[in-house]
């Protein structure tokens, strides 16, 4: 049965908030307390583990530790993951300088650009390499993921190299998107595009709030008729 990305897409908040359970002594979670958590119902959260297996016993919900290491195996992080970078601009030097990727097992090993300034130099504790040096150094340190840290008009020609080389994953950090192979998964980040959807948001509860609010229309017919029949009659006696 074929796994939705959607889903694939959320293990990873599961494991973060088994990871979070854990740390707080917790041994047995509900769908519901997890649903709690990760802002999702409980038929969601038992839906998507469906895919994977039977995890938990009804009534009792999930072990804590049994189910973050069943999904952690299913996700591959129960091993290490060597990274490549290509491209040492400012965005690539903050990658290098990232501590968050070590303790959750990728490691970068392997630092690419073609600008003569920057080959040779030691960032991070790696020395840049060019990009001519990737096929071999993707062989002979067995890297199969690689972070793309270039402009937008270098990013395909980048990741066609990278293709070439044997990698099977991108994580693509290029204002572009990227066209790979099908057995080849690359996924871009863009916060540019992510800032300009949530004001999307804001200008439109801006609008919201600033726009009047709605009177009821006034029929005129109407309430002349009205004015009419409140006026006194002339001529019967009553006041001029």
């Amino acid at each position: 049965m074929e796994v939705p990305e959607v889903v694939v897409d959320r293990l990873p908040q599961y494991v973060r908030a088994l990871r979070e359970l854990r740390r707080r002594s917790h041994k047995v979670v509900s769908s519901t307390e997890l649903g709690d958590l990760l802002q999702m119902t409980p038929a969601q959260i038992r839906k998507d583990l469906s895919y994977f297996g039977r995890f938990g016993k009804q009534g009792r919900g999930y072990n804590v530790e049994s189910l973050l290491e069943q999904l952690k195996s299913i996700l591959g992080l129960n091993r290490g993951w060597n990274l490549a970078l290509v491209g040492v601009g400012r965005l690539g030097r903050a990658i290098l300088g990232y501590p968050g990727f070590a303790p959750e097992g990728f490691h970068l090993v392997a630092a690419f650009d073609d600008d003569p300034k920057v080959v040779r130099q030691s960032f991070g504790g790696l020395i840049v390499q060019p990009t001519s040096q990737l096929a071999e150094e993707v062989a002979a340190k067995s890297i199969r993921i690689a972070i793309v840290a270039v402009p937008a008009a270098q990013a395909q020609a980048v990741a066609d190299q990278l293709v070439s080389c044997g990698i099977r994953a991108i994580l693509n950090y290029a204002p572009v998107a990227v066209q790979t192979p099908p057995e080849v998964k690359a996924r871009t980040i863009d916060p540019v595009v992510a800032l300009q959807s949530m004001t999307y948001y804001l200008t439109n509860e801006s609008r919201r709030s600033a726009s009047p609010k709605e009177t009821p229309l006034r029929d005129e017919s109407a309430a002349r008729d009205a004015r009419v029949r409140r006026a006194p009659e002339r001529g019967k006696g009553g006041a001029p």
